[in-house]
């Protein structure tokens, strides 16, 4: 038995200066299963404004899922979706060999016209500077300001520590 070269259908590439961690063929195989070898590039994997909700008119628990009927909107989601990936290919995680330092960051959002309304917030661990630990969600807690939500992202980071 030698090194392990993949491993959870994730590439690791090792180097001198610490291992990269890459699936570009597995977004390559998703963008050539769906036809989208030659299509332009997406900068961002979802357009903010477009509400994506199920389509109700459906009677049985299959016909409730995204993806046994979907509308022109979640179609038009998808195709963003795969346009993004395609832009994505060459990026990879790494993580060098010294010095394996921990470290969090945490970040929330904060909108002040939906006063009353939970914010999102997210935190990552890095090692050795690549990711081993990330989340976003919204928050649980109603914030009415943005230091607030930073407060409650900071105490979600901080529990996960641990």
């Amino acid at each position: 038995m030698g090194e392990v070269d993949v491993i959870l259908d994730m590439k690791l590439i090792r180097s001198t200066d610490g291992i990269v961690i890459s699936q570009s063929h597995c977004v390559e195989k998703i963008i050539e299963k769906f036809g989208y070898q030659n299509s332009r590039i997406a900068k961002t994997p979802y357009d903010s404004s477009v509400a994506l909700f199920k389509n109700e008119s459906g009677a049985s628990v299959a016909q409730l899922r995204y993806t046994s009927c979907p509308d022109k909107i979640h179609s038009g989601a998808f195709d963003k979706l795969l346009r993004y990936l395609k832009g994505t290919v060459s990026l990879t995680i790494h993580y060098g060999r010294s010095p394996a330092v921990l470290e969090g960051y945490s970040d929330a959002s904060w909108i002040a016209k939906n006063f009353g309304s939970n914010g999102c917030s997210g935190y990552v661990f890095t090692l050795g500077g690549g990711a081993v630990s990330w989340k976003s969600a919204k928050q649980t807690l109603i914030t009415r300001s943005t230091f607030e939500a930073e407060l409650c992202a900071l105490d979600t980071t901080d529990t996960n520590v641990e």
